[in-house]
């Protein structure tokens, strides 16, 4: 919903998704891989075994990103100019954070989801959307 939204185009463009979990980090790759207005991307997952992680996260026209690692992501794993999609939702002596350091990002990419307010919203509003129709 996030890529519709805001007309984020993904045909062949290259996603990098960090995290690989069942809930998460698979089905969105699933979603980009599809033959679809926000699918046939080009689709790499990175985990904790990942190597050059950095180098491939920088790669990255959309970037998203699970893993539970408040602030974990800074400007030197983003593409300038691309999109982040920050899915994370960590309880942090300061607060809510995301898995992407906000502030060190948002001025280097086009496009940013924040956290608090960010995916959790629009998960919640889904959420009541399918439940409606029920």
């Amino acid at each position: 919903e996030i890529i519709k939204f805001y007309n984020i185009q993904t045909d062949g463009e290259f996603v990098v998704i960090i995290g690989r979990s069942e809930v998460v980090g698979k089905p969105i790759a699933n979603l980009f891989l599809l033959k679809t207005q926000t699918g046939n991307a080009t689709v790499t997952v990175c985990h904790s075994k990942t190597k050059n992680l950095k180098g491939i996260s920088k790669k990255a026209d959309i970037l998203v990103v699970s893993i539970g690692k408040p602030n974990f992501i800074d400007s030197g794993f983003v593409k300038r100019g691309s999109f982040v999609i920050d899915v994370g939702i960590n309880l942090t002596p300061e607060g809510i954070k995301g898995d992407v350091n906000f502030e060190d990002v948002s001025s280097y990419v086009k496009g940013i989801t924040p956290v608090p307010g960010g995916v959790g919203s629009i998960t919640s509003a889904l959420l009541m959307k399918n439940l409606s129709y029920l």
